[in-house]
């Protein structure tokens, strides 16, 4: 069977941010899931040859190889935490969007409130779903896996 691709979009650039993303990305390919990290597997890689690249080469590298990473992935995991969502997601969030990838969210910044929430409504709007905490987002990969095993089985 082959595994589910998912890229993951959110803020990359704090070394909190980059451990989260790290020890998230672990805990779901734990369930046969394929992730995209850009953080890990993208041009922001600081080996060659991207560390070889003039800053404008390795934006243009970081643009493209994101675009395609987007176009080829079915679910689109955002990670909204943080005091706006970052630009550079919101951006890949509109190309899912467009492309009618699935399209979930982790938002567990206790700055936001869940039940009025405080996103705005042209990057909520795009949502399957947004979970508010990591176990529930962990549940509905589970059940996601589960499906797509059930859905192959009855093929057969």
């Amino acid at each position: 069977m082959k595994k589910k691709k998912i890229y993951f979009a959110g803020p990359l650039f704090s070394q909190a941010e980059r451990n989260f993303n790290i020890e998230l990305t672990k805990k779901i390919e734990k369930f046969n899931f394929e992730i995209f990290l850009p953080q890990r597997d993208g041009a922001e890689l600081d080996k060659p040859p991207f560390i070889n690249m003039t800053q404008n080469e390795r934006n243009n590298k970081i643009f493209e190889l994101d675009i395609k990473e987007v176009s080829e992935c079915e679910i689109f995991l955002f990670i909204l935490d943080g005091r706006v969502p970052d630009e550079g997601a919101c951006f890949e969030l509109g190309i899912a969007y467009n492309q009618n990838k699935k399209i979930i969210g982790l938002h567990t910044d206790m700055r936001a409130s869940f039940i009025d929430s405080k996103l705005n409504a042209m990057i909520e709007g795009a949502f399957y779903k947004i979970f508010t905490s990591e176990k529930e987002l962990l549940n509905h990969i589970i059940e996601l896996q589960e499906n797509e095993t059930e859905h192959c089985s009855n093929q057969y």
